[in-house]
């Protein structure tokens, strides 16, 4: 339990400071921009972006002001609850991810898969999916149903 522990604390912090290293990219930029480029139209409701990457909403409100003055997202009103705001992903945060994304990559394998040896993946995805079915659902929302 206390090496599950420290890796959840010590693995995410790997990976964000290669990322800050080799893209001059947060994790946590990362992470905004790979959950919309995932979801339908490449659009979620702020709200359900901020849970989707285990953040505060004004976190995420600070977070994606920074993202839509690089361009890489914009953020408009909701279609169904004009109270609500939608953020969508650019073309050119789209090409962001594209570029970060072989260097992640790199840092995940280093970090976790080179560690895994012949451990069954699959039944580790699923083990892991079966410790988090009973937290937050997750968020699978669209421009068009937000």
């Amino acid at each position: 339990m206390r090496a599950f522990g420290r890796m959840m604390l010590v693995v995410p912090r790997m990976l964000d400071a290669d990322l800050q290293r080799d893209q001059r990219m947060s994790l946590s930029e990362y992470s905004v921009l790979r959950h919309l480029s995932e979801s339908e139209g490449g659009a979620m409701r702020m709200s359900e972006l901020a849970t989707a990457c285990d953040m505060s909403l004004s976190g995420m409100t600070r977070l994606a002001a920074k993202l839509e003055s690089l361009g890489y997202l914009h953020r408009a009103p909701c279609e169904t609850d004009r109270r609500g705001l939608v953020a969508v992903l650019s073309d050119a945060g789209l090409e962001r991810l594209r570029e970060a994304w072989p260097a992640h990559l790199e840092s995940v394998r280093r970090r976790i898969f080179d560690h895994l040896g012949d451990l069954d993946l699959v039944a580790l995805a699923q083990a892991l999916e079966a410790m988090t079915s009973h937290g937050p659902a997750p968020c699978h929302s669209s421009a068009g149903d937000t």
